[in-house]
């Protein structure tokens, strides 16, 4: 009784030790593809491949069930659709101008015994549409509230919104999503509000699209902001430092939007005003001291006014150097240099000249140390007479 009973279990180990030809024949007659995401517009390959064929062609198909190709031949008329490679062992197929209704399963197939299939999900993403700007209608006044609204359509699956002030990021409200009436594509929207500055003035408020389809490329549309604020205004001394005498000009610096249209100048302590003009600058043709004081700009505009102060102080009357002056100089440090050089060249020359007449006096005193005198020659003329018969005599 023990052996019968052992027999099943021998039996399942010689299954289990058994080669397994028929299992990997199945296996390896098994095709597999790929799933592939492609831009709307753009090309996407498919493609199927097989270790063993079993003597079978392979096949794509459409979402819709129908035969793109079988093997290397052509079975629906559609020129988007192209052969890549068909061998015994792959078949790829190439669909160019994708379009979102491509999207769907494809499924590749071998008719072998039993018919074996793979499926390609091809996803086909909708590109959004350049964004709108809406809201925006006429220049706003300092401190008002300014509220933009951004839209695009077209995306899939639905797109994101962001919004920047220049290089700073404004903080807009969640992004809207409503489904276009294709059923297969996004419409989204966005609203920002933030409070105007004199700061914003001719500021671009832009709004940008992210999204998969674009790979990173930029996808924005801008809005230029104006801002009406009341002007500001500086006062600026031309010559910085005036001079009693001299002419002056203080200009009145005036910022704002719309400019300032007029300048009125006032001194203190002077009734009345000085000057009401469109020019910005007062001119003193000729400083006295009695124009020192203290003087008052108010430029004007239709959003309002603004009040600049400079006390000016008349200095007094100095030379300036001029570039005639400054000429001058450069002469006289030339000619004194000249002057010196001739001074340094005659003190070398006498100095010479002391050496060489010196020299000259010694030479002359030892010429006359070598020649006789009247005693010495008389002497000699006489010591010739006691030696000799005849007298002579010597005259020197």
């Amino acid at each position: 009784m023990g052996a019968p009973s052992a027999l099943p279990l021998l039996l399942l180990l010689a299954c289990s030790w058994a080669p397994s030809g028929a299992n990997l024949s199945q296996d390896d007659s098994q095709p597999w593809t790929s799933d592939e995401t492609v831009v709307a517009g753009g090309t996407v390959v498919l493609k199927c491949q097989v270790k063993d064929h079993e003597d079978s062609s392979l096949q794509w198909s459409n979402p819709a069930q129908q035969t793109l190709y079988f093997g290397e031949k052509r079975a629906l008329r559609d020129n988007r659709i192209q052969l890549v490679s068909s061998t015994p062992h792959e078949l790829s197929i190439s669909i160019s101008n994708v379009a979102l209704a491509d999207e769907g399963e494809y499924t590749c197939s071998i008719f072998t015994m039993p018919v074996r299939t793979a499926k390609s999900l091809v996803t086909v993403l909708g590109i959004p549409q350049k964004p709108i700007i809406t809201g925006y209608k006429s220049s706003l006044r300092e401190k008002d509230t300014a509220t933009l609204n951004c839209q695009s359509s077209g995306s899939k699956p639905a797109a994101q919104l962001t919004w920047r002030k220049g290089d700073q990021e404004l903080h807009g409200e969640q992004t809207r999503i409503q489904e276009d009436p294709n059923g297969k594509t996004f419409t989204v929207s966005s609203s920002v509000s933030f409070q105007v500055t004199r700061e914003d003035d001719g500021a671009n408020i832009v709004c940008s699209v992210n999204h998969e389809s674009l790979k990173g490329a930029d996808r924005s549309t801008s809005q230029r902001i104006e801002v009406l604020y009341t002007p500001t205004a500086l006062i600026r001394p031309d010559p910085a430092l005036p001079r009693e005498g001299q002419k002056l000009s203080l200009h009145c610096e005036g910022r704002g939007n719309p400019v300032p249209q007029q300048y009125l100048w006032v001194k203190e302590g002077s009734e009345p005003p000085l000057k009401m003009t469109q020019e910005s600058a007062l001119i003193f043709p000729f400083l006295n001291k009695s124009d020192s004081g203290t003087y008052g700009c108010t430029a004007i505009s239709n959003m309002g006014s603004y009040t600049a102060y400079f006390t000016l102080n008349v200095n007094d009357p100095s030379p300036v150097p001029s570039s005639s002056s400054t000429y001058h100089a450069i002469i006289g440090g030339i000619v004194a240099f000249i002057v010196f050089l001739l001074l340094i060249l005659l003190i070398f020359l006498g100095h010479y000249l002391i050496r060489h007449k010196g020299t000259y006096l010694t030479h002359e005193a030892k010429g006359s140390d070598d020649a006789p005198d009247a005693d010495t020659a008389i002497i000699n003329a006489e010591g010739g007479q006691s030696g000799g018969d005849d007298k002579k005599e010597y005259f020197i």
